[in-house]
């Protein structure tokens, strides 16, 4: 960032420099030097990120396609919803078209836009935007050659009942199946 970051509203910090302090295959972390609302100068350290999607694939007989894999920053297996990084200048829509068939093997008929959530505002800029999958038809496409996963089929009460009882701890999952609740009560 060259330019300073003027505020937009009453409650925004100015960001009057930024300095790359790591450039990652996914991500860059920068130290901002930021004007606080009383005038003070601090410092945030920020992680940059490209954003990412996650989609909820339900199949016709209602089950939801989990995927299992070991996540290094958890030192541990999770179960969560297909997810992957935007590619620069990918719509998240053509990630959620493409995630889904290397990590389920199924293709999306339908694509139905649920919301968006941030990450971790606090210290990230990684937007998930969360997508509902309908309409499956087998259709796989190779996975990164670093991931490992195993499929999962469950009904919606399973996945449900994994979240209440902290079997599903994953955030993007969580906030999907939370969103899908309030969609399907909308219709």
């Amino acid at each position: 960032m060259t330019a300073a970051h003027q505020p937009s509203g009453t409650n925004d910090e100015a960001t009057l420099s930024a300095e790359l302090l790591h450039e990652g295959y996914i991500l860059s972390l920068y130290r901002e030097t930021v004007r606080l609302l009383d005038g003070r100068i601090t410092t945030r350290d920020i992680v940059r990120h490209n954003g990412a999607v996650a989609i909820l694939p339900i199949d016709a007989a209602g089950n939801v396609l989990l995927v299992r894999q070991y996540r290094q920053a958890a030192r541990r297996i999770l179960v969560e919803l297909p997810a992957g990084t935007l590619e620069k200048g990918e719509e998240p829509e053509a990630c959620a078209l493409r995630e889904c068939q290397e990590e389920t093997g199924y293709k999306p008929g339908k694509l139905i836009r649920l919301g968006g959530v941030f990450l971790a505002p606090g210290y990230s800029t990684e937007y998930i935007h969360l997508y509902l999958a309908t309409d499956l038809t087998a259709s796989k496409l190779a996975q990164d050659d670093d991931e490992f996963l195993d499929l999962l089929r469950l009904p919606l009460d399973d996945v449900t009942r994994m979240i209440r009882t902290g079997e599903i701890e994953d955030a993007k999952t969580v906030s999907a199946m939370f969103m899908y609740t309030g969609y399907i009560a909308g219709k």
